[in-house]
């Protein structure tokens, strides 16, 4: 699948001209989305029927090179795990074919009122079984 491509922006640097680290989190979910989008679901989708997916971890953020205004940020996203109820991806971030970035966010899918929900055969049946195929681990 192709990457996710980033362009740095000037306001997400700091005051050494290096992007914050702050914003590599951002750009994470930005290619989570992207990534729903290319097998086919959105976000948005999920919502209209109460189920939401909330960050829960972030794990193994490793910030390995700089970036910097005007870089184009390819972010690499795979659905590391998932068993209905969580769900893990891991991102790898390259700059110029060099990976700057690692890290892993996990998710779990809620109702509106905060009641832990499962996907599967009664609740988004398509988006389960694509990312039980999709599944490293």
């Amino acid at each position: 699948m192709e990457p996710y491509v980033h362009t740095v922006q000037y306001y997400e640097t700091d005051k050494m001209g290096i992007t914050h680290h702050s914003n590599y989190i951002r750009w994470m979910e930005e290619a989570r989305v992207d990534y729903l989008k290319k097998i086919g679901f959105d976000y948005l989708d999920m919502e209209k029927e109460d189920v939401y997916s909330p960050v829960a971890r972030l794990e193994n953020i490793r910030f390995k090179k700089p970036s910097t205004v005007g870089d184009d940020v390819e972010i690499e996203v795979h659905v590391k795990s998932y068993n209905g109820f969580t769900l893990y991806f891991r991102y790898i971030m390259r700059k110029e074919g060099v990976v700057i970035f690692e890290g892993e966010s996990g998710h779990c899918f809620i109702s509106k009122e905060g009641k832990l929900v499962k996907l599967g055969k009664d609740c988004f049946p398509e988006l389960h079984e694509k990312l039980m195929e999709l599944a490293e681990e």
